[in-house]
């Protein structure tokens, strides 16, 4: 009775277009209609003590592949903490052009304004990888958006940014990601734009950072609208968030993270210095800069980055060279390029560790653009997509949709000798779905030849067809 009770007392109820829509706090509220008129739905997130009584601030996640729910849910513990709703639309696509996604978040800003008690001074943007980079181009299109939430990406164009309509950018990014050095440059760029903006950084690679960093992205924007005078100043709130970022600093330094720690001590000072007296913030980020670890890390870093940017130019060059003249013999020189990353990551250095991660998720992140250019030409060239597809096998091992792909295309101009070796490399790698390889597009001849099935019994154990042995 207690639980059915809770549940009850957790839905709020409101009317729109003379009709009456429930919403439930506290958990995630997906497909709801835009408009009548239109097939676009979108997902909602009421924090538990969200009332009509007052106005909330409402972060907008952009997820590119219309997975609204989804993108929610990444942030959706962070909304909880820091009392914001979350929104996010069910269908953004990267095959859409800028303005008719742009035109698609238009019409949920207004859906939603009209549908919840929303502050319009206190309105943000978030996402992660393209999502993020479209989270922060909407400011450019849509005014009133008081700050953007970028994670793993850095602004797409600081060139479009338009001064008169400015916003607050917080970054968010593992030191692993192959986009951290450029988020470092955009910081600086923001910096003597004289626009507000944080950087957080976490040891990880591509990926959604944890509810640690999100929440502290949303103490950011909450503190920044007390120093707007959008809400009033809560100073237990700010006490509390300086004591645990300081608390924070101190883990740092205590576990030999120095360039971390000062990292984080700037950005402090640029959150909390109208909200409180920083010198002594300032008195411990000239004694961390002078401690000898700390300087050998920032050695060591700028040591990774000129030999990372190095690294990049070749890799961009020889991928165009290989792929405009359909160099399959250029394979090798890329295989002894990924075994040259491993080893990176057995350094005892710690910043060519993150340097090895960094380069194998830029040349990942190269290739699949040129696959999306080359395929998107009318008519494609296959050879050099072909190719594209045998080097993310060296690239990625286990992104085994790459190896069917050549399989498939092999296959199709009786290439059978490439098609078998990629079967087999496909196997020793660990792919066990029989059944998508007996099914494979262009396949049918060569599947029923006794090499297929001897590779596929070898690592299956049992083929579909016999093999017959002379």
């Amino acid at each position: 009775m207690k639980q059915l009770l809770l549940v009850l007392s957790f839905v709020t109820c409101f009317l729109v277009s003379a009709q009456e829509l429930t919403l439930k706090k506290g958990i995630v509220i997906d497909s709801l209609v835009v408009n009548d008129s239109l097939s676009e739905t979108f997902a909602v997130y009421l924090p538990k003590r969200f009332e009509v009584s007052k106005l909330w601030p409402i972060v907008f996640v952009f997820e590119m592949e219309g997975k609204g729910r989804q993108a929610i849910g990444m942030l959706r513990e962070a909304a909880e903490e820091e009392g914001y709703v979350l929104a996010a639309s069910n269908n953004l696509s990267d095959t859409l052009s800028i303005t008719d996604n742009v035109l698609i978040t238009g019409r949920l800003i207004k859906k939603v304004a009209e549908l919840l008690p929303i502050d319009a001074n206190r309105v943000y943007t978030a996402g992660f990888s393209n999502g993020a980079r479209m989270a922060s181009l909407i400011p450019t299109f849509i005014r009133k958006i008081e700050g953007v939430i970028s994670c793993g990406a850095s602004i797409t164009n600081i060139e479009v940014l338009n001064m008169k309509n400015p916003f607050h950018f917080v970054g968010i990014v593992g030191m692993s990601d192959y986009n951290y050095p450029e988020m470092l440059s955009v910081a600086k760029s923001l910096n003597k734009m004289k626009l507000p903006n944080q950087l957080l950084i976490f040891d990880g690679v591509a990926e959604w950072p944890s509810t640690q960093y999100l929440s502290q992205a949303l103490e950011i924007f909450t503190m920044s609208a007390m120093t707007k005078k959008n809400i009033l100043k809560d100073s237990a709130y700010i006490e509390q968030s300086y004591r645990q970022n300081l608390d924070m600093v101190g883990k740092l330094v205590a576990t030999q993270k120095p360039l971390r720690a000062n990292f984080l001590l700037e950005e402090m000072m640029g959150v909390y210095r109208s909200h409180l007296a920083t010198d002594s913030l300032q008195d411990l980020n000239k004694s961390l800069k002078k401690d000898k670890l700390y300087r050998s890390q920032v050695r060591s870093q700028n040591s990774a980055f000129f030999k990372e940017a190095l690294i990049k130019e070749d890799y961009s060059y020889y991928l165009e060279e290989d792929v405009l003249t359909y160099n399959y013999n250029n394979l090798g020189w890329w295989n002894h390029q990924m075994e040259e990353l491993s080893k990176y990551g057995k350094s005892a250095n710690i910043f060519e560790q993150q340097m090895g991660k960094r380069l194998r998720g830029y040349i990942n992140a190269l290739i699949e653009d040129n696959i999306d250019l080359l395929i998107a030409e009318t008519p494609i060239d296959v050879e050099a997509v072909n190719l594209l597809y045998m080097l993310k096998t060296i690239t990625e091992p286990l992104a085994y949709d790459y190896y069917l792909k050549v399989i498939s295309g092999s296959a199709a101009i009786d290439d059978y000798g490439t098609a078998l070796f990629y079967l087999e490399e496909l196997l020793k790698n660990g792919y066990a779905n029989k059944g998508a390889l007996y099914a494979l597009e262009n396949t049918a001849l060569l599947r029923i030849t006794p090499e297929f099935n001897a590779i596929v019994e070898k690592y299956l154990k049992e083929a579909r067809y016999d093999v017959i042995e002379e």
